[in-house]
């Protein structure tokens, strides 16, 4: 196939474009204006400017997918409003400048289009499917708005598939890369009570999923986590384990609030999001690592 992928530098969109290559898929990516990564087999473009480059577009030759994963940061920095304009902006702009673009090519590319966990806000014990509800707070905001930028393109008649993604864990970025330094040098620990459920996805299963959506070509929406969800506390012990290391520190709430603010810390690290596949799995899926246990001893092999 010919696939467009923006994001496609990122540690998603690197892994992914490797796999697309590796299968023989043809792969452009949508790059920034005078990006370093910038070649003829890509596309121009810059959402917060509202431009995209359409005689490159058209001069790739018809695209039959497209995979979109581009947006600031979430836990980038710490948030204050011009920061949290950003992330929605990032998001939004870029997925409805996209949308539109798309909607003018004959024929209409597939397009799996990013969303996240974050949709159903933090919720407990709940366990969570994709038919739940979006939760009331700022992630759970962005995500609706995201989502609804990408419904765009449905109405122009265009199939589309919505992947929310769970905790990416691989060494080389993400979460995990920022715990690992501290895990090694015997500094981890829980944060606050540790209860909050975590919902985490192997790199290799986050492209995996990825690949499948866009193969299976069914307008759908998917939660791309593990089937076995796992407690914060539960995470800790695991890692450190994995690592050899102890991890008996307890970084308690009011100290993460003051850190990080308290909405950034209570939506980023204290969230309870019990999350499950229930879409994936139903649809065929098989998870090279069905459980944290095996997405650590993947991700630090």
């Amino acid at each position: 196939m010919h696939v467009g992928i923006t994001g496609a530098s990122g540690l998603i969109g690197t892994a992914l474009s490797q796999v697309l290559r590796e299968r023989g898929d043809v792969v452009t990516p949508f790059v920034r204006p005078n990006s370093t990564t910038s070649t003829s087999a890509s596309v121009s473009w810059d959402p917060a400017k509202g431009y995209l480059n359409h005689e490159q577009l058209r001069a790739r030759g018809p695209l039959d997918a497209v995979i979109h994963l581009a947006g600031a940061g979430i836990g980038a920095r710490r948030w204050n409003a011009r920061y949290k304009e950003e992330i929605v902006r990032s998001r939004v702009a870029s997925t409805t400048l996209l949308m539109n673009e798309l909607a003018t090519l004959d024929p209409l590319p597939f397009v799996v289009s990013a969303s996240a966990i974050g949709f159903y806000g933090s919720r407990g014990d709940d366990v969570l499917t994709e038919s739940d509800s979006a939760g009331r707070d700022f992630l759970a905001d962005v995500c609706v708005a995201w989502e609804e930028a990408a419904s765009i393109y449905t109405r122009s008649g265009g199939s589309l598939a919505i992947a929310r993604t769970g905790i990416v864990l691989d060494r080389r970025g993400g979460a995990l890369a920022r715990q690992l330094p501290l895990f090694r040098l015997g500094l981890g620990g829980r944060l606050a009570s540790g209860a909050q459920w975590l919902s985490p996805i192997a790199l290799i299963d986050e492209v995996r999923a990825l690949v499948w959506l866009l193969d299976q070509r069914r307008s759908t929406t998917a939660n791309l986590t593990c089937p076995v969800p796992i407690r914060n506390r539960d995470f800790t012990r695991l890692l450190a384990t994995s690592l050899k290391r102890p991890a008996a520190f307890v970084v308690p709430a009011p100290l993460l609030e003051l850190a990080l603010g308290r909405e950034m810390a209570g939506e980023l690290l204290l969230a309870s999001q019990r999350v499950v596949p229930t879409a994936l799995e139903d649809s065929g899926f098989v998870f090279e690592c069905p459980d944290a246990s095996s997405i650590l001893r993947r991700a630090l092999d």
